[in-house]
């Protein structure tokens, strides 16, 4: 909601650029052709001078910000976004816009926080386009191309992403903070890799089995491997940590 701004307040008056400089600190992608289509559909009414040219108070400016919020944050059309700044003119609160970016499904966890077996049960639809993954991560482009070149990250046939591309992607962001960078987790696609080897070895047996409920104890104990393999690189890393 746009901050208060008393309307007797006489604040020193903007151009067009400055009031672009002041938003583009938050909305990369705002342009003068934007803001005067928005001042088109009557979103926002700027001051004129005499000889034609737009002054912006910080009213106006704050309007923006919520307009461009609304767009970005929560896909809101203009019309929408319209009928909210009206009933904020009148007085009004306007209603809460609903939640759009996807979130990730609960993952269940043992008691000592690690994955158990339910967890790689999990199976969900959640499907996420480049530009979502890319929103929901907060990671940038270029990010999310090193990790689908170090086969960290690699979308479905659709281009889509899943929940465990969103996890990926948060984790290696949060990684990068300190210095470690999509190169350098290489290794741990390496370890993954081999652990998920050596479980089909022990699991293909069973899977081969001829009854019926052959396929239902395989998914079972790849499930229980899984979970005993991470609670197992989980210690061992806890462990060498206290030898340093």
């Amino acid at each position: 909601m746009p901050a208060a701004v008393p309307r007797g307040a006489r604040d020193e008056l903007l151009n067009i650029g400055q009031v672009l400089d002041r938003l583009r600190t938050d909305f990369e992608d705002v342009s003068i052709p934007k803001i005067r289509f928005l001042e088109s559909e009557g979103l926002i009414k700027p001051e004129r001078t005499p000889a034609g040219y737009r002054k912006f108070s910080e009213r106006d400016i704050e309007r923006l910000r919520y307009i461009l919020r609304m767009q970005r944050d929560h896909y809101l059309p203009l019309k929408v976004i319209g009928e909210h700044l009206d009933a904020m003119d009148r007085g009004l609160q306007p209603p809460a816009p609903e939640p759009v970016v996807p979130t990730v499904p609960t993952v269940a966890l043992g008691a000592d926080g690690l994955p158990s077996p339910e967890s790689f049960r999990r199976t969900d639809r959640l499907r996420l386009s480049r530009k979502e993954l890319i929103k929901v991560a907060g990671i940038d482009e270029e990010q999310l191309t090193q990790l689908e070149g170090f086969a960290l990250i690699t979308p479905s046939a659709t281009g889509h992403y899943d929940t465990d591309a969103l996890v990926i992607a948060r984790t290696a962001k949060e990684l990068a903070d300190f210095g470690i960078e999509p190169r350098h987790l290489r290794a741990y696609r390496t370890a993954a890799d081999r652990e998920v080897g050596l479980i089909d070895q022990v699991v293909a047996p069973v899977r081969k089995g001829r009854d019926a409920a052959a396929s239902a104890r395989a998914e079972d104990a790849v499930s229980e491997i899984a979970a005993l393999s991470v609670r197992l690189h989980a210690t061992l890393v806890k462990a060498g940590l206290r030898r340093i």
